[in-house]
């Protein structure tokens, strides 16, 4: 019987602000072209890579944006091509940045978080957007 392969260990933020114009909360979403999906920043950890400093570091290379963390949401777990995968989530305000179009992610949106939720592909994510919520203590 083969051994069970450990999950991919990957790490991200739901990234917030308040809006420059009406101060109404927003999250940033990603779009990934190689998926055409619409996502939370995240991405793999670095070989013995704290899983916070990770999640910061793929919210600067995927939004340009600075992130100061706050609460940490919950992890969630699927497989991903067939191999089990485990996103350790933080709540982070965007303090800064500017967004840039790479390979990885052509565009980000900032949404309401109804809008949010519902332009969100994977269902696994809209939970988290409910997590951010009560992290903030808005729901």
């Amino acid at each position: 019987m083969p051994i069970p392969r450990p999950p991919v260990q990957a790490a991200g933020c739901v990234l917030w602000r308040r809006s420059p114009i009406g101060g109404e909360l927003e999250i940033c979403l990603v779009h990934r072209p190689k998926y055409d999906d619409w996502s939370h920043p995240k991405g793999k950890l670095k070989r013995d890579e704290d899983t916070l400093a990770g999640a910061v570091r793929e919210v600067g290379e995927e939004t340009g944006c600075t992130a100061l963390p706050g609460s940490r949401l919950p992890t969630v777990r699927y497989l991903a091509q067939g191999r089990p995968k485990e996103v350790h989530y933080w709540a982070a305000e965007a303090t800064g940045g500017r967004f840039t179009s790479n390979d990885e992610v052509d565009r980000i949106l900032w949404l309401p978080p109804s809008a949010a939720r519902d332009r969100l592909t994977q269902p696994r994510d809209r939970t988290l957007v409910d997590a951010l919520l009560t992290s903030l203590r808005l729901t």
